[in-house]
Order: structure tokens, then C-alpha cells, then sequence
């Protein structure tokens, strides 16, 4: 068993940057391990109970809210896998 297994067992995923929702963590809606070249991170993301806008918003209301949140965020979106908004990007937004 690698240190690398123990941290994918451990966050309780899959494989390497699939994102996974914890229902029962008190905070954070989301896990994911995040690997890029030899590096690897755990990165819990996303307000527990908060509903991203989701790829498709029906309403202006909704649309407003994707769009607020990508400019707030653009910044740490930009910096790719190791952040956590950019998986919240991907997964909530």
C-alpha cells in the first residue's frame, strides 16, 4: 500500500480528481484528490446545503448567481485542479 492508496481510502473516492459528495461531513459538500504531475492534494469544497446554479439555470435569478459567482471566483477557478473553486466550478456551477 502506498502513501498515494492510504489518501484516496482515506477521502473515501474512487480514483484522482473525481469529485465526491459528503452528505455527512458538518461543512463541506464535497471531496475530491487532486493530482496534476506527481503532486497530490485532498481538497474538501462547497457549502454543505448550498445548491450551485448548475450548468443550465432556468431563471434570471439562477443565471445571476452563476455569473456572480465565476467573476468572484475567476481568479482561483484560473489556477486549475489544486484549487478548490475550480472544482467547485466544475461540479456545482
Amino acid at each position: 500500500m502506498t502513501v498515494r492508496d492510504s489518501k484516496l481510502r482515506r477521502a473515501g473516492v474512487s480514483g484522482y480528481n473525481k469529485p465526491k459528495r459528503t452528505p455527512n461531513h458538518p461543512t463541506k459538500s464535497h471531496v475530491v484528490v487532486a493530482k496534476e504531475g506527481d503532486k497530490t492534494k485532498t481538497i474538501r469544497f462547497g457549502q454543505q446545503g448550498v445548491r450551485g446554479a448548475g450548468k443550465n439555470p432556468n431563471s434570471p435569478e439562477q443565471r445571476a448567481r452563476r455569473k456572480s459567482f465565476k467573476a468572484r471566483h475567476a481568479k482561483n477557478i484560473a489556477k486549475g485542479r489544486m484549487s478548490a473553486a475550480y472544482w467547485a466550478d466544475r461540479t456545482k456551477w
